[in-house]
């Protein structure tokens, strides 16, 4: 009778600290109307031809504001700039001298960048997605995002949040295998940021590619 009185103390225990997951991002969603925080990124493909999985690192600068603007900064190993402006998604090579554009609104809806910036609550987030609370891990609370498009090349994504409520980590599955680790620090909620954070000006001699 111990035993399995403490089986559902624990199992009550687990249920509430789940449930925190989906309180945490309504949270962030409702107070953090802009900001910005450095980030670094993996990227690990499936292996492949019986070749263990290959991790590719990244890092930089992450600046959002609601709804619809964000601005990502590859700092290393390569320079590349992404930004949505509400109407246009830019995305800049700076070896390459090339930028993509692509209308916002088709290109936003089912993506992590939705989660991050594009939505204002839950409600408007759960048009494209199904959203629950996930096992804590890593010391971090979960939140699991499906895709309500299933042809989409997303097939998951996880967004963790500190247990001060913070957004920590976004943890992307593609429907190629391969898995984005992205981890967010010095985050500063509420942040004043101009309006030219989310412009995009072409750079000189670059090649633009519309889709």
């Amino acid at each position: 009778m111990k035993r399995l009185l403490t089986a559902v103390v624990i199992a009550a225990s687990a249920t509430v600290s789940w449930a925190d997951g989906l309180k945490s991002l309504e949270a962030f969603m409702k107070n953090s109307q802009a900001g910005r925080a450095e980030f670094t990124q993996a990227v690990t493909a499936p292996s492949k031809d019986g070749q263990p999985p290959r991790t590719k690192n990244s890092s930089g600068q992450f600046e959002f504001q609601r709804p619809g603007k964000f601005r990502f900064v590859y700092t290393k190993p390569f320079e590349q700039t992404i930004v949505a402006d509400g109407k246009t998604l830019w995305l800049y090579d700076a070896d390459l001298n090339q930028v993509t554009q692509r209308p916002q609104a088709q290109a936003l809806g089912s993506t992590p960048a939705a989660i991050l910036a594009s939505a204002n609550d839950l409600k408007a987030l759960s048009a494209d997605f199904d959203l629950q609370s996930a096992p804590e891990q890593d010391g971090l609370q979960w939140v699991q995002a499906s895709p309500k498009d299933k042809n989409g090349q997303l097939k998951s994504v996880r967004v963790g949040f500190a247990a001060d409520g913070q957004l920590s980590a976004l943890d992307i599955l593609d429907s190629f295998g391969q898995r984005s680790l992205i981890r967010f620090s010095q985050l500063q909620t509420q942040a004043s940021l101009p309006a030219s954070t989310f412009e995009f000006k072409v750079p000189a001699g670059a090649d633009v590619l519309k889709q």
